[in-house]
Parts: C-alpha cells; structure tokens; sequence
C-alpha cells in the first residue's frame, strides 16, 4: 500500500491506495474537492460534514444517472466504461497526431 497525502476542502488528509492507483486516486480526490468547494462557496450550506454529505448525494445521483437503464452506459461496469474511454483516448490520439506535424 501506498500512502498519499491530499488536500479536500483545505483539510489535509493521508490516504492510502494499492500501488499504481495513485493517480486514480488523485483525480477522485480532484473531482470531490472541487464538488465539496463549489458547494462551500454557493454560501447556503454550512458545515464541512453537511458539505460532504451534499457533494456525496450530488455525486450518487451522478453515478445512479449512468448506470439508468437508458442512460449511456446502460449494463456497463465502471472498468467497462474506463475501457471505451481510454479507446477513445486512443482513436482520438492517433486522428489528432498527423495534426501536431503541422505546428
């Protein structure tokens, strides 16, 4: 294991991963300093516990969204959609490398 030390919310926090996930990681704890601080800042709720409780049901509904069965990624596990994603990554790097030649 691994551990990091992170910042959510200007509290700092040390987490532990599995080695190699540290990036993971880093963008989760990213995605929900950034949901926790826009709610912070819209000045209506207060109290780190009632923020973070708020960014959690903010961030279920977001899941709950894509896993609807006529959203998106419909009957698809979240390593499944990680695939496609990277696929694209993939196709779109290699339709935008002749691009970079030309600067």
């Amino acid at each position: 294991m691994i551990q990091l030390d992170v910042t959510i919310m200007g509290q700092a926090y040390k987490l532990a991963c599995r080695e190699g996930e540290e990036g993971t990681l880093q963008q989760a704890v990213a995605y929900l300093d950034g949901k926790m601080c826009a709610i912070r800042d819209a000045g209506r709720i207060k109290g780190t516990d009632r923020i973070a409780v708020m960014a959690a049901l903010g961030i279920a509904a977001e899941l709950l969204e894509t896993k609807s069965s006529d959203g998106p990624f419909s009957g698809m596990a979240v390593a499944e959609v990680k695939q496609q994603i990277d696929a694209m990554h993939r196709v779109l790097d290699a339709a935008l490398a002749p691009q970079e030649k030309l600067f």
